[in-house]
């Protein structure tokens, strides 16, 4: 089928991406049609195939640069010369990249189920990516005698949840800052390795 006329590869294959993130952020990937997409976006149905070759790859699409965004991004911003110091970075930037991003966040979570293996298996890998930069803290912390962590590797995944849970009750116009949120998720993440107050 035609291109919709005045449509645009650079204007329309965003559009279409940002339709299906809303979509399937408030309805589910499995309720989702192609048609709703199209509707969405303002295109002829069979239009949205000049794109994307099937809602599986704009699912894996979306998850992907949710991902590689995210490892980029945090590869900029944690630092600091003490484990504690890159534990309090790396609690600050992930609540502070997800908190202005609700669809991807749960899109990245809850729709992986509906990944088809190989693409699950890719996702899978960039996940572990990024936990492995929380671990690698945690294990220095612990070998330095900074952290009391008897399993890194589950700590690692508590503090990523404890951190996910921000999003689902955070507002802008709520009573909390985002960088008091920040503060308080610090403490506890400090608190749940046996880091000391103060020190960083």
């Amino acid at each position: 089928m035609a291109r919709t006329a005045g449509s645009h590869s650079d204007i329309t294959g965003p559009r279409i991406r940002e339709a299906a993130l809303t979509l399937f952020a408030r309805h589910g990937f499995a309720a989702v049609s192609m048609r709703q997409i199209a509707a969405e976006v303002g295109v002829q149905a069979g239009a949205l195939y000049n794109y994307t070759p099937d809602k599986q790859s704009l699912l894996f699409d979306l998850m992907q640069r949710h991902m590689e965004s995210l490892l980029s991004e945090v590869a900029r911003h944690v630092s600091g010369a003490t484990p504690a110091a890159r534990l309090e970075s790396f609690v600050r930037f992930h609540i502070g990249f997800h908190i202005g991003r609700p669809d991807e966040m749960f899109i990245a979570y809850m729709e992986l189920r509906n990944l088809t293996p190989d693409n699950f298996a890719r996702i899978e890998t960039l996940r572990r990516r990024y936990e492995d930069m929380l671990e690698a803290i945690l294990q220095d912390g612990v070998a330095q005698g900074a952290f009391s962590v008897p399993d890194t590797k589950i700590a690692t995944l508590g503090l990523i949840a404890m951190l996910n849970g921000v999003n689902t009750w955070y507002r802008p116009e709520g009573r909390l800052s985002q960088t008091q949120v920040e503060g308080i998720y610090w403490d506890m993440a400090r608190q749940s390795v046996g880091a000391e107050q103060g020190v960083v």
